[in-house]
């Protein structure tokens, strides 16, 4: 799906199993527009600027077989589904976000995710919850888990 060429002397990456799963343009631009409430085919395409039909039906059912979107019918007659995110769709939700605030932080057309309460711009920290700290810069980062 991302055209990465394939490393023969070691294993995938993590981040090379990500985007293998949902690494194109369109996959994510499906997830984003799930991300309020779920949606008809017709309302994703409307949602979605510039995806054809046949690419959009593509793209669902590679998210559907990945188990990050779910297609459930609405109507029998005929067959129509309504798509919505599944757990790991949520998931993959949140590192959508990230990417966004990532992009809007280095253009002057975007604004970055900010608190809704004071209005500062937000920021991600890796952070280890059983030993309660924060890990800066990878520091303490199993290297098996690396990018």
């Amino acid at each position: 799906m991302t055209g990465m060429p394939a490393r023969s002397d070691q294993p995938p990456s993590p981040l090379e199993l990500a985007l293998e799963r949902v690494g194109d343009r369109w996959s994510l631009l499906v997830v984003e527009a799930l991300l309020d409430a779920p949606r008809r085919f017709n309302e994703l395409q409307e949602s979605i600027a510039g995806i054809a039909p046949n690419i959009l039906a593509d793209r669902l059912r590679r998210l559907e077989r990945e188990g990050v979107v779910l297609g459930r019918p609405y109507q029998e007659r005929p067959p129509r589904l309504e798509y919505s995110l599944t757990a790991a769709g949520r998931d993959l939700a949140g590192v959508l976000r990230l990417l966004a605030d990532w992009g809007a932080r280095r253009s002057d057309a975007a604004e970055p995710l900010r608190h809704a309460l004071c209005g500062t711009p937000l920021e991600a920290r890796w952070y280890c919850p059983p030993c309660s700290e924060l890990v800066e810069d990878g520091a303490h980062v199993d290297e098996a888990r690396r990018l």
